[in-house]
């Protein structure tokens, strides 16, 4: 007999040889009926494959990460053999799923392929996929491995074995299709009930410009008709909603090539925006007893050499900026977290000062490689909301609880009511990865574990996810069309400290190390406001919006009256704007819309005689006349965060 141990504690006896999908039927039936593949001691194996010694065992079901990423690798290889069978000699390079479904890279020899094909490949795909094939693995020896491949001509898994060790590979055959694949996959293909091929690009064998240009035809399954109807409105949806077309429309920021490939500029409206969201988050650092700090955009090489940032990150860096001075060399800075040690030891430290929390919006710079920027949500110059507590380790669990409540008071404020914690853990089979001792990295790790347990957070546990000089808190926020995004992060760090030799003196009279804590419940403002633009379509709460009222005289007969307005606002703090244009009404009402400012005061004849306002709110319509101080207030208490 083995043991199981289950994600909730419990342990489970049953016969060596015994496969997850047979324990899923142990339980019931209709957990069996969902289950896609298991994750056994941590590795993920196909449902069927049999355990032979003691494992923790978690069944995974299309509720599950990794149960999505099988569903989708092994729609991969049912897309692949309906190529096949369409289009005979087709060759295959590789299938893997990605966040949002799958690809794989084809080669047609000869044969041009469109989306114009797209409909009798996914009829192929259903067709086959209804017979309830198996997907069998089996391992096969290198020499059989090359031999087989080299039968059918196919280049590219030929290429791929050559790295493979003997013993290690694998081969997966569903129906007529064969596969060089490590899997794991789904039980058969009858769980794959909906298809949706998305689109056609090139890409090169391996990445490789030298080398032949493959097709990758990207694609999406699901388990249910119903999900693929949910997920192309959701698509459909996240287009109207896109940033950069919001972005532009509002007239928030803008980018040029001459200024640099992801280096935003901020117009008008998109730096108010900005100003506004670093002025919430000030308020809210003072009250908590942070202090402010400017630190410069560059930095001394040798600064991120002991940072470790130099090591790590130096590839990803602009190039050094090199001096008139012989070997002189500075580096445009890539964290703010080393300028902020070098500010903590500017003066001795007590441990009656600790703990010290330092606060800046500092802007960082790195060097994404061109094909990964996007709009704001991937930048080279962006803006951290960055902070760096230095505390006594007696401390570090009240202040990581505090932050943790900074960061939830952020999200309450601007709506993201749906996250999960995620405890982001160094990788324990990939040591080399991190700098610093197990002993400070196991402080570390059980500070944060206990800190989120305590604040009642839900939480996920990943492990290769923490930062290479400690662990991190990462909130993953789901926005309106439950799309996830990773914003607000807190890190515990003991490595720093240790390597700038930071210190303090305790009330034994002896030297210490204080533990530094990283956040920035934004993340960064470039990514912050992209996704914001986006959860909320641009219809920003009334506090934030860069133009918070807009008035529409009838004619110029009312534009003195329409200045006196703005200007009586103004004084109350409410921003806003006249549209002094030669149009029609309707026509001003319509682009306010579009630019979704969210009132719009119309004036004319009767409200100038009456010392009244006509009031529209964006997307509502018309709210009736008042006079300009029942609009104040009604306004004053919209915006009071």
């Amino acid at each position: 007999m083995i043991n199981i141990t289950l994600p909730d504690g419990s342990l489970r006896q049953y016969e060596k040889g015994t496969s997850s999908m047979q324990i899923a039927q142990s339980i019931s039936e209709g957990l069996a009926r969902n289950v896609l593949a298991a994750e056994v001691d941590g590795q993920v194996w196909d449902a069927g494959r049999a355990i032979e010694q003691d494992a923790h065992v978690k069944l995974l079901t299309w509720n599950d990460l990794q149960g999505k990423a099988t569903f989708w690798h092994s729609s991969a290889h049912l897309m692949a053999e309906a190529l096949e069978a369409l289009y005979p000699g087709t060759k295959f390079g590789i299938g893997p799923a990605i966040e949002t479904g799958f690809y794989y890279d084809v080669d047609f020899g000869d044969r041009v392929f469109s989306s114009d094909e797209f409909k009798q490949i996914e009829d192929k795909m259903l067709e086959l996929a209804r017979t309830k094939e198996e997907f069998s693995r089996k391992a096969v020896s290198k020499a059989d491995a090359i031999d087989y491949f080299t039968e059918k001509g196919d280049e590219y898994k030929l290429d791929l074995i050559k790295d493979l060790a003997d013993g290690t590979i694998t081969f997966y055959t569903q129906g007529n299709f064969t596969d060089l694949c490590r899997g794991p996959h789904i039980p058969n293909t009858s769980f794959i009930k909906a298809v949706k091929l998305m689109s056609v690009a090139g890409a090169y064998w391996r990445g490789d410009e030298s080398r032949k240009q493959l097709t990758r035809i990207y694609a999406v399954t699901f388990p249910k008709a119903s999900e693929l109807t949910e997920y192309l409105h959701m698509l459909e949806e996240a287009k109207k909603r896109d940033h950069r077309k919001l972005g532009k429309e509002m007239e928030l920021f803008a980018f040029s090539e001459k200024v640099g490939m992801g280096l935003p500029l901020w117009l008008p409206k998109g730096a108010a925006l900005r100003e506004r969201l670093t002025n919430f988050l000030q308020k809210a650092q003072v009250k908590a007893g942070y202090e402010q700090v400017i630190t410069p955009h560059i930095g001394h090489k040798n600064l991120y050499v002991t940072s470790g940032h130099y090591e790590k990150y130096g590839a990803d860096s602009f190039q050094p900026i090199k001096t008139p001075q012989e070997g002189e060399e500075f580096f445009l800075k890539p964290m703010n977290c080393p300028h902020h040690c070098e500010i903590y030891k500017t003066k001795p430290r007590s441990y009656k000062d600790l703990p010290v929390r330092y606060a800046e919006f500092g802007t960082v710079y790195r060097y994404e490689q061109s094909g990964e920027l996007h709009g704001l949500t991937r930048v080279r110059g962006f803006t951290q909301d960055d902070a760096h507590l230095f505390c006594r380790p007696d401390q570090v669990k009240d202040e990581f609880k505090k932050v943790i409540d900074l960061v939830l008071y952020v999200f309450g404020a601007l709506g993201f009511e749906d996250y999960t914690a995620q405890v982001s853990l160094r990788d324990p089979n990939n040591k080399a990865k991190y700098i610093g001792t197990d002993e400070n990295w196991a402080l570390a790790e059980s500070s944060i574990i206990e800190a989120a347990a305590e604040k009642g957070l839900r939480t996920v546990v990943e492990y290769g996810e923490a930062a290479f000089y400690g662990p991190k808190l990462d909130f993953m926020v789901r926005d309106a069309l439950g799309r996830k995004w990773q914003l607000g992060t807190i890190q515990v760090d003991y490595n720093l400290p240790e390597r700038f030799e930071l210190e303090y003196t305790g009330s034994d009279n002896q030297k210490h190390r204080p533990v530094m804590i990283h956040r920035a419940p934004f993340g960064s403002l470039e990514r912050f406001v992209a996704v914001l633009i986006e959860h909320c379509a641009g219809n920003f709460p009334l506090w934030l919006s860069p133009e918070q009222f807009i008035i529409l005289p009838i004619s110029e007969k009312y534009e003195d009256y329409a200045k006196k307005l703005s200007e009586s606002l103004k004084d109350s703090d409410i921003c806003g704007l006249i549209d002094f244009r030669d149009e029609k009404i309707g026509r001003k009402i319509r682009d306010a819309e579009v630019k979704k400012i969210p009132y719009m005061l119309i004036v004319g004849e009767k409200e100038t005689a009456e010392g009244l306002v006509s009031v529209r709110k964006h997307g509502e319509g018309d709210l009736g006349s008042m006079s300009i101080e029942e609009f104040k207030k009604q306004i004053i208490k919209e915006i009071t965060v």
